[in-house]
């Protein structure tokens, strides 16, 4: 075990439970990086008992944790991101090693945790509440905001670390405690986040069982935040079918779910775009993360005007994508997660060719030369399609770009639109009133709408999410903090009669 691995508290084998104490009894579980397929660690699942037990200690650790506060909670949560940001290099380094990320955008996303808490620090003083006039004279109508109770993290396993950041540290502010169901390809990444919290809540005097982890499977952790009425909200990042699953079984005891699933965003570069602006943030999007972003630009639709010239830019740049081991600083791209997602990107090309698509780029099949043996690369795929062919309409989580032409404006928005999905998306255009257009109300349908910029790389301020198929809930900024609280009204009656709304007179 190398030295950096142990400092982020990584063993040969390690325990998957933490619910204050560090357990684990179920099955042992093998983690291979997909750079060479080689074991990095084992981790010890957690059994269906230890998942229930586990639940009722995080609300214990609520009950003693709401009473606390908020800025003193936030607090913890200054000391939560100081020490992130001490350990960001070896936390970067096990993302990149565990998932495949470029060690750049790994760094990224450890700095992604370390904003948010700094974010969630100072939303620590800003819970505001409101004052609102009442209609019966000597009220006062207001409402405020309480903590929550149990909130349910799942994460996926493209973002490893960041979107437990997103949920965990605002829950946290707002009196929750968290119970954390990580990937089931990512479980070092959790323990190594989750062992930090442990040690800064230690240090705080909060009961570490607000940060529990539960490394198991759908049927064991994921069944038990589903189905507890001790959880009342549940954060399910990952695919439409998961979020479908997820949602059915919380809405069947009348809980909340915050849903962000699939994307499957799309690009309108119109005659008037600055192609060289376009082609970066395209690349970027296709290829970032292997295509494995649910914000990773899937669609491009463009003029036919300048399609001939945007498809031989993006050849160039596509043929140019360096590949290979992500913790090499001159790779462009890493590898696919799994065997499976490999097979499941050669499915779809393959599919998207009797569907009549053309491939122009990659899609080969083959794993380009230099890049280690045992790991799961393939080259990034750009095809053209004539519209929504049956497989466009379906997210394939890889680097697989479509390109369609458009000639009037009304057909690219309703191109755009004409997925099931919608999350991201984004508009490269010089014409005002096309991005205005765009930008309004029968314009783009997704969460994300962007001018003159890409599908991926949201910042932290703005609440992150989607509409339709990709669930509708919102995390990070904005106003997201209110869905970890519940709101209250309240009346107060400072006088000496009684009397009641609508005018309602009742007796004498």
């Amino acid at each position: 075990m190398q030295d950096w691995l142990q400092r982020l508290g990584i063993a040969e084998e390690n325990p998957g439970v933490f619910d204050g104490d560090w357990g684990g009894s179920g099955a042992l579980v093998e983690s291979a990086s997909p750079i060479d397929g080689s074991v990095i660690a084992c981790v010890r699942q957690a059994t269906a008992a230890e998942c229930e037990t586990a639940v009722g200690r995080a609300h214990e650790a609520f009950l003693k944790w709401r009473m606390v506060p908020a800025p003193a909670r936030g607090e913890t949560i200054r000391r939560l991101g100081n020490e992130l940001r001490r350990v960001k290099p070896e936390l970067a380094r096990l993302v990149t090693l565990e998932i495949g990320k470029i060690l750049a955008e790994a760094e990224g996303e450890v700095q992604e945790m370390i904003d948010i808490c700094d974010y969630a620090v100072g939303l620590s003083r800003q819970f505001h509440g409101l004052t609102l006039p009442s209609e019966r004279p000597h009220h006062r109508l207001m409402e405020q905001w309480h903590p929550l109770g149990v909130v349910g993290v799942i994460t996926a396993f493209n973002f490893p670390v960041a979107v437990w950041s997103w949920n965990s540290t605002i829950a946290a502010v707002c009196g929750d405690s968290v119970v954390w169901k990580p990937s089931h390809q990512t479980p070092l990444c959790a323990i190594a986040v989750t062992r930090i919290a442990e040690r800064v809540c230690r240090e705080t005097g909060a009961d570490p069982a607000i940060f529990t982890l539960l490394c198991g499977g759908a049927e064991t952790a994921g069944e038990r935040l589903a189905t507890d009425p001790r959880v009342p909200l549940v954060s399910a990042t990952g695919s439409c079918a998961m979020g479908r699953v997820v949602a059915q079984k919380v809405s069947a005891r009348l809980g909340r779910t915050l849903l962000e699933l699939g994307g499957n965003n799309a690009v309108i570069v119109t005659p008037s775009a600055n192609l060289e602006l376009a082609v970066r943030a395209i690349v970027f999007g296709a290829v970032g993360t292997a295509g494995q972003r649910c914000t990773s630009t899937r669609r491009v639709i463009v003029h036919e005007s300048i399609t001939a010239a945007l498809k031989e830019r993006l050849i160039a740049a596509f043929e140019s994508v360096r590949i290979g081991d992500p913790l090499d600083g001159a790779t462009l791209m890493g590898p696919l997660i799994s065997r499976e997602a490999v097979i499941a990107m050669q499915a779809a090309i393959e599919r998207l060719q009797r569907e009549g698509g053309r491939i122009l780029c990659g899609g080969d099949g083959t794993a380009p030369e230099g890049t280690p043996e045992g790991g799961r690369y393939m080259k990034p795929c750009l095809a053209e399609v004539s519209g929504n062919l049956p497989v466009v309409l379906e997210e394939t989580f890889a680097p697989l770009l479509y390109v369609m032409s458009y000639r009037e404006f009304d057909e690219a928005i309703a191109l755009h639109n004409g997925v099931p999905q919608g999350l991201s998306s984004g508009i490269f255009t010089n014409d005002f009133r096309e991005a205005e257009r765009f930008l309004g109300a029968s314009g783009s349908d997704c969460g994300i709408a962007n001018g003159n910029a890409g599908t991926s790389g949201a910042e932290i301020g703005g609440a992150f999410g989607g509409e339709k198929d990709t669930g509708g809930g919102r995390e990070s900024g904005s106003d997201s903090w209110e869905h970890y609280m519940r709101r209250q009204t309240n009346t107060i009656n400072y006088g000496d009669d009684l009397p009641l709304a609508q005018g309602i007179e009742f007796g004498d």
